[in-house]
């Protein structure tokens, strides 16, 4: 069995991770890290885990932790796990982060969006950025895995086999994104107020979002050369969810058959990543609760461009999913393992 630590069991990707590692038939939890809940039981915080989970919460000691566990998930705060992580650590476990601190491979770039000195420098060359689909191979050797943002994952996959493949001008990218509110963590906060909320939509972080460069940075390793686009996140009332459409300029005429090819090329193989019949666009709906990614496009003629669209659960595939589908890797599992939930519907 893989022992796994949880440091940030108690945040909304934490608890995601608990559900999902708790139906994993080769892992088991050994630690449920929670510096604002220490020594409570977990079941008080999740009532969803009463009967189910007897732990209290522990706190964040990585050191020790290090000594229990084969594989250590931080879901925490941007600058937590680089200022904990350090060799001894990653000699004896596996460390899989889902905050933002290993993602960005220019050390000034993170410093620049996220406003803290990065504490650990030293590892972000190592470190894997862990979007399955694509760096497969380098996730199953690594020690730290950067695990992906919600926004760039949905936005990424929906988005690189065109890129990849030059049929779009990545200098024309265009992404619009919506999400449930739990995108925006469990903490309380004034704007997440049901009466903010509710019966309301807003744009937030224009042009400053802080997943902008990640995800220009992930599509400029397909294009082979930089790319600077418009990213503009939108929140909406509900729990679950994102929606990406992403609008770029073609670079040649091209029929939907040899669109479709090159999104099968890329997807035909992968587990979850779901490219969808034609006309038929993705719905957020259709992949609650799953670690399902459904992409899918359409071609306008008339403006020279490709529309190019996504949908996934931003607790799952966005986070809590993408990091047990990365410890399988690590671990050579199959990758499905403990992550072959049918999306609930409705």
């Amino acid at each position: 069995m893989i022992k796994a630590g949880i440091i940030g069991a108690t945040g909304y990707a934490g608890g995601e991770l608990v559900r999902l590692l708790l139906g994993h038939k080769e892992a088991e939890i050994v630690w449920y890290g929670s510096r604002s809940y220490v020594d409570q039981s977990y079941a008080s915080i999740y009532q969803n885990m009463f009967q189910i989970v007897d732990a209290k919460c522990m706190d964040d000691n990585m050191e020790e932790l290090a000594e229990q566990a084969d594989v250590i998930f931080t879901a925490t705060p941007q600058g937590l796990c680089a200022s904990l992580v350090n060799e001894n650590i990653l000699s004896k476990a596996k460390v899989i982060d889902l905050s933002a601190d290993f993602r960005l491979k220019d050390v000034n770039v993170y410093e620049e969006w996220y406003k803290i000195r990065h504490q650990a420098p030293q590892y972000i060359e190592e470190a894997v950025y862990g979007l399955c689909e694509i760096n497969r191979e380098r996730i199953r050797g690594a020690r730290l895995i950067a695990n992906p943002g919600c926004y760039p994952t949905c936005s990424t996959l929906s988005v690189y086999p065109l890129v990849k493949e030059g049929l779009i001008d990545p200098s024309t990218i265009i992404i619009d994104a919506k999400s449930g509110t739990s995108g925006a963590g469990r903490g309380a906060k004034t704007d997440n107020l049901f009466c903010e909320v509710n019966e309301n939509i807003k744009a937030y972080g224009v042009a400053g979002h802080r997943h902008t460069p990640e995800i220009e940075e992930q599509l400029g390793y397909a294009a082979g050369v930089p790319v600077v686009l418009n990213f503009t996140p939108h929140l909406v009332p509900m729990n679950r969810g994102i929606l990406i459409t992403a609008y770029a300029s073609l670079t040649k005429d091209v029929s939907y058959e040899e669109v479709k090819a090159v999104y099968d090329m890329y997807y035909d193989k992968e587990r979850f990543v779901r490219v969808l019949p034609k006309d038929v666009c993705p719905q957020t709906k259709w992949v609650e609760g799953s670690n399902y990614v459904d992409v899918n496009f359409k071609i306008d003629p008339r403006t020279h461009r490709v529309i190019m669209m996504g949908a996934m659960d931003n607790l799952v595939k966005g986070a809590a999913g993408q990091a047990v589908q990365n410890m399988n890797l690590l671990f050579g599992l199959d990758e499905a393992t403990g992550l072959q939930m049918v999306p609930v519907f409705p």
